[in-house]
């Protein structure tokens, strides 16, 4: 590893490995005779075991899900965004392909699929429950009243307006008719065992794929408050309708903490973007670096976090010593412009802005599934010098984060950071390298 890229790229590599799906269930599941054990605890399985794996992250969490349960397993469901090619089941369960990140008519077939598998356990079944980041939108059922191009067109105006996570999250679970905790209330009386890799900031499990089995929080007045703050008059008034109708009461609330739908579901997390970046931490001071996770998840409009995070890099760069610094959440865009990118690209893009010049910094910033927003590439990376070869190439950096157009900027400056399907997701991972051999 003899430039600061390749030491970098040793970092992220240990960062994944770190959360890779089916070593992260591995450690949390196992069995013994009819009887799952995780957390310290048994599960038996009197009836019928059903895994049910949603997210990005789904097909090798089920894997090594139906590994370790062997014969157990009765039927169930596994449902992503980017399925392996001729990959039409893994052992005794359907695999499915799903939109992401909008929903699409096979979201709503996937959901309709995972409400009828929960409401047909029974007393004795336990549902295997396999979590992973964007389940909200590959299953997708719409509420009564609802059409999935609603659900599609709803989740579009959020992510437009700069939504977080938990605002989507918030009008997600009452637009479903299964996130949200709802999918708990139709599996009753069957047992729910949980195992969730997070891709969400403070990993709550109401907020991870839109918490199906767990406690909503919110209500529908939340959830109409977000959508006045975030896209007032930019869905569809089938939706607005529909809100207005539950924060009057007219629809039932979505299941709160103390519900009887939850006395039967246990939940444990397995991966978070809080061990991936404990682990790129750990690497970078293998090989030499003075290393520390930041205290501070990241979050917030990705331009914004990224001026910011360039301040935090020229500081560590001002104490003179090889230095690493590692933050992990998610950040958002509110998009004005027309072009092409997704929030780590944009976030490279403006703190490259702030380190225009500066010696021995080096900055990167991906998305851990291995894709940032509408894009192939997991995000990007910059130096002192790579607002000049954007320059260089004849185009305007400022412009062009002006227009969200971080992709053509940072492919210019050959600046994208390309990993290809990482098959994890813990949401965003942010890297700084300075000073020793950068």
């Amino acid at each position: 590893m003899n430039t600061s890229r390749e030491r970098l790229a040793s970092i992220i590599d240990a960062a994944l490995e770190a959360v890779e799906p089916g070593g992260a269930v591995r450690a949390v599941l196992a069995r013994r005779g009819r009887a799952l054990l995780a957390g310290g605890r048994d599960f038996p399985v009197a009836g019928h075991l059903l895994v049910a794996a949603l997210g990005k992250a789904a097909v090798p969490m089920a894997r090594a899900a139906l590994a370790i349960c062997g014969d157990l397993v009765t039927g169930g469901l596994a449902v992503t965004h980017a399925r392996p090619a001729g990959l039409e089941r893994l052992g005794p369960l359907p695999a499915r392909e799903a939109g992401h990140p909008l929903p699409d008519h096979r979201s709503a077939e996937a959901g309709r699929e995972l409400a009828s598998l929960a409401a047909e356990a029974g007393s004795g079944d336990l549902i295997l429950a396999l979590l992973s980041g964007g389940g909200s939108a590959l299953a997708a059922l719409p509420a009564e009243g609802l059409e999935p191009g609603d659900l599609s067109a709803t989740t579009d105006a959020l992510l437009r307006g700069g939504a977080s996570i938990e605002e989507l999250n918030a009008v997600r679970g009452h637009l479903s008719a299964i996130s949200g905790g709802h999918l708990a209330r139709l599996a009753a009386p069957a047992a729910v065992l949980v195992l969730a890799l997070s891709d969400v900031p403070g990993d709550r499990p109401n907020v991870i794929a839109s918490g199906p089995f767990s406690p909503d929080p919110t209500t529908f007045g939340d959830a109409l408050a977000v959508i006045e703050r975030r896209c007032p008059g930019r869905v569809p008034p089938r939706v607005a309708a529909h809100l207005e109708r539950g924060a009057r009461g007219g629809i039932p609330e979505t299941p709160k903490p103390g519900a009887a739908a939850f006395d039967g579901v246990s939940w444990h997390l397995v991966g978070s973007g809080a061990i991936a970046a404990a682990a790129a931490a750990a690497r970078a001071a293998a090989i030499g670096y003075e290393a520390e996770v930041a205290p501070v998840v990241l979050r917030g409009e990705a331009r914004e976090a990224g001026r910011r995070l360039a301040a935090e890099v020229r500081e560590l760069a001002e104490r003179g010593r090889a230095a690493c610094r590692v933050w992990h959440g998610e950040t958002a865009v509110t998009v004005t412009g027309g072009g092409a990118g997704g929030r780590n690209q944009e976030l490279i893009l403006a703190a490259a802005l702030e380190l225009d010049g500066a010696d021995g910094v080096l900055l990167a910033a991906m998305g851990t599934d291995g894709r940032d927003g509408p894009t192939d590439a997991a995000g990007g990376v910059a130096d002192g010098g790579t607002v000049g070869r954007i320059r260089a190439s004849g185009l305007d950096p400022e412009a062009l984060l002006c227009d969200n157009d971080a992709n053509r900027a940072l492919a210019a400056a050959g600046d994208l950071l390309v990993t290809g399907p990482t098959g994890t997701n813990v949401a965003d991972l942010v890297v700084a390298l300075v000073g020793g051999r950068v």
